[in-house]
């Protein structure tokens, strides 16, 4: 089948095929139709199969069909849990609607970044809006824009919205949109939340299934090396130079082993970088450049921030250390083998792990064959830095006095000595605040922390 018997318009077509693709993939030939006829969509499909364009491409299309206003409402809104994945979303709808005329404006917010000048491009309207929760309820709040007149509204990536904890942000979205409109709803998994979030939100659905639930991708090769603990950098590091890998990404547990292992491949002579919460924005966007265009070799990234990384023939993905969730590694993997490519997709376990590997085997419904790692260079690569905090030191008894009993070494003063002052009226019991003559907070006293953002709150940075 070609783009050109799913019923979408010459310009639509002709940006397609300058994007290099000629045939749709299942979850385009089935979603494609189903959205143009007006449809709200359930579908589940494997991460990289093409699942963005099956509802950009006729998002596009019914937008088009229709003279824009000014200002102009917010028609589409397309969520999102990462920031990654939005700003990929977002080059989607810039890549497939360069020759529509007229001109269809969007846009794309996620936190982390300065607010205000997203505020200023809202300005006179978007048709399609691409957003991270937290964010759009800042921006709402802000009244910088409504979504009374959304027609189309995606959660792509909904299971992982609801791993993050973001269905109450998703709740409150879903009260400020007008009743009537079209739904769709992508998700890797079909597990009981989601099943509960569609029955609320969908109307007669159609469902599309294109991968049997939890499996990984065909094209991808698994493979398991059991390696000992304060060995698997050693491991790493051996396979790259041993194989020559080029476009390496790594899953790492937590932020603070993602910096160390960056450093540690650094230090052996392998250009990386690492992309989780605390990374600044820039600093985000700039890693993964680097890692699309070569110059980085090894992306080392947290499960979060690697949501939305989409890069066509990324060949190589490593799990570092197993994920907590058996259907994390199902996201994780699937990284790579993307769009009919093929990939390897390796996991470095230690016997602490082996309960997790059995999960992942259980859940995929098959044993990932072992392989056998030569010439390890471990002794000189440990990594017990990664996962092993140093003691915190005792901390120094103060010497009670001769003669002095138990009891005065706890409650009684020594002559001479102040009495202990007593705590404020207002601590840890509601009480007002000590004020100043002048109003002001008096000096050496703590401000209390400012309040977080809704997209902070919902953990959106990681």
């Amino acid at each position: 089948m070609s783009f050109s018997l799913l019923g979408l318009q010459p310009a639509i077509q002709k940006a397609v095929e300058q994007a290099g693709y000629t045939q749709p993939t299942p979850i385009q030939q089935q979603a494609i139709p189903a959205v143009l006829a007006g449809r709200d969509l359930l579908a589940a499909a494997q991460t990289g199969t093409g699942k963005t364009a099956g509802f950009v491409l006729p998002i596009l299309q019914k937008l088009s069909q229709v003279k824009s206003r000014h200002p102009r409402p917010t028609r589409a809104l397309i969520l999102t849990p990462t920031r990654e994945l939005a700003a990929q979303i977002s080059e989607q709808v810039s890549k497939y609607s360069l020759f529509l005329e007229p001109k269809l404006k969007h846009l794309v917010v996620f936190g982390g970044v300065n607010i205000n000048p997203q505020m200023m491009a809202l300005r006179g309207g978007v048709d399609i809006l691409v957003a991270t929760p937290g964010r759009l309820l800042d921006l709402i709040g802000q009244n910088a824009v409504k979504i009374n007149e959304v027609e189309i509204l995606v959660l792509d990536e909904a299971d992982r919205m609801l791993d993050m904890g973001f269905i109450r942000d998703i709740q409150k979205i879903l009260n400020l949109l007008p009743k009537i409109r079209q739904n769709l709803l992508f998700s890797a998994t079909f597990d009981n939340e989601i099943k509960s979030l569609t029955n609320k939100l969908l109307k007669d659905p159609l469902m599309i299934n294109v991968t049997p639930e939890n499996t990984t991708a065909e094209k991808i090769e698994q493979k398991v090396y059991h390696v000992n603990k304060g060995q698997k950098t050693g491991a790493l590091i051996s396979l790259i130079e041993q194989n020559n890998w080029q476009q390496v990404l790594v899953f790492m547990a937590t932020k603070h082993e993602a910096n160390r292992l960056t450093e540690k491949l650094e230090s052996a002579g392998i250009t990386a970088a690492a992309i989780h919460g605390n990374k600044s924005q820039n600093a985000r966007t700039a890693a993964l450049a680097g890692f699309k265009n070569n110059t980085v070799r090894v992306l080392v990234a947290s499960d979060v921030a690697a949501r939305g990384i989409d890069i066509a023939e990324l060949p190589f993905v490593v799990n570092f250390a197993l994920p907590r969730s058996a259907a994390d590694y199902v996201h994780r993997i699937g990284r790579t083998g993307r769009a009919g490519k093929a990939g390897l997709a390796v996991s470095l376990v230690c016997p602490d792990e082996m309960s997790q590997l059995k999960q992942v085997e259980k859940l995929i419904g098959m044993k990932i064959p072992v392989a056998e790692l030569t010439g390890v260079a471990a002794s000189n690569h440990h990594d017990h830095d990664l996962t092993v905090r140093p003691p915190r030191p005792p901390r120094p008894q103060a010497k009670k006095p001769a003669g002095q009993s138990a009891g005065a070494a706890h409650g009684a003063k020594a002559p001479g000595q102040q009495p202990r002052r007593a705590p404020s009226a207002h601590r840890g019991q509601g009480g007002a605040k000590p004020q100043g003559a002048n109003g002001q907070q008096p000096a050496g006293q703590s401000r209390p922390a400012p309040r977080r953002s809704s997209e902070q709150r919902s953990g959106n940075n990681s």
